[in-house]
Parts: C-alpha cells; sequence; structure tokens
C-alpha cells in the first residue's frame, strides 16, 4: 500500500469512526482509544506530507513548526464540521427548515474559515518555503480534503424534504 493510500485511509477511517461514536464522560476508554487514532492520523499525514514535499534540511526546519501550527487549526475546523454532521445524523430524519437552515450557515462558516486559514498560512509558508514548494504542499493538503469529501459524500444520505 502507498503512502498516500495509507494517509487516506486513516482519514476516511478517522471520518468513519468520529461520526459513528462521540464518546460520552463516562467511556475514557473509548476516548483514549480516539486521542490514539488522532495521533496515528497526525503521524501518518506528516508522514506522506514529509515524503512528498523534497525539503531541504533547512526547508525542513522553519517548515516543520508552522505545519504543526496550521494542523492545530485545521483540525478545530475538521472537529466543527463533524460536530455539524452529528447534528445533521441527529436530525435527519426529522428534518426542518430552522434546522436545515442552521445546517447550511454553519457549513458555509466552516468553509470561510477553511479559506480564511489557508490565506492566513500562506505568506507563513512563504516565508519558509519558496513558492514552488508551497503550492506542492497546498496541493498535498487539498488532495486529502478531496478524498475526505468524497468519503462524506458518498456516505451521507441525502437531507428529506417535506412532501
Amino acid at each position: 500500500m502507498t503512502t498516500i493510500s495509507k494517509v487516506l485511509l486513516n482519514v476516511l477511517l478517522l471520518t468513519a469512526m468520529v461520526v459513528a461514536a462521540t464518546p460520552l464522560p463516562a467511556e475514557e476508554k473509548q476516548a483514549d482509544n480516539m486521542q490514539i487514532v488522532l495521533e496515528k492520523l497526525r503521524a501518518d499525514k506528516k508522514l506522506f506530507v514529509a515524503d512528498n514535499m523534497e525539503l531541504s534540511e533547512a526547508e525542513a526546519k522553519s517548515f516543520w513548526p508552522v505545519y504543526e501550527r496550521y494542523q492545530d487549526e485545521l483540525f478545530l475546523l475538521r472537529a466543527r464540521t463533524l460536530k455539524m454532521l452529528e447534528d445533521y445524523e441527529a436530525s435527519h430524519d426529522k428534518m426542518t427548515n430552522d434546522v436545515a437552515k442552521k445546517l447550511i450557515e454553519e457549513y458555509l462558516e466552516i468553509e470561510t474559515l477553511r479559506l480564511k486559514l489557508y490565506q492566513a498560512y500562506l505568506p507563513q509558508f512563504q516565508k519558509v518555503l519558496p513558492d514552488t514548494k508551497v503550492i506542492r504542499y497546498y496541493q498535498l493538503e487539498n488532495k486529502i480534503q478531496a478524498v475526505l469529501m468524497h468519503e462524506l459524500a458518498r456516505t451521507i444520505p441525502l437531507a428529506k424534504t417535506a412532501r
């Protein structure tokens, strides 16, 4: 299995696990397991990025701290997306116009924040890498996001409409 396949498989596995199992306070063991999955995902993603960025030693020294900060913020957006998906799942069979409106607004807010995050970090990545490597990094992030979104689109049922 290629590195990209492993990373993307982990992204999909994580998504499925988080959507399917939201840990309750009494489920500390499950929460610990989720933390292990999250840490593995981050490590695999970092390995995938490292394998594909072709960084010099000097570039790597400057790139990885920016990458880690970016990943922390991106993780918050992904957690927010998963919360939105949980809300959607909880209301899917009894969807109202009010709930649908809130979900649409949340989705658009998340996408707006994602774009703002990309824009905010662009100058930071450009400080530590040439533009040819910055675009390569953004391509890698976009590929991972595309696979994640494809899997979500494949598994999330369409909203039920009033008849």
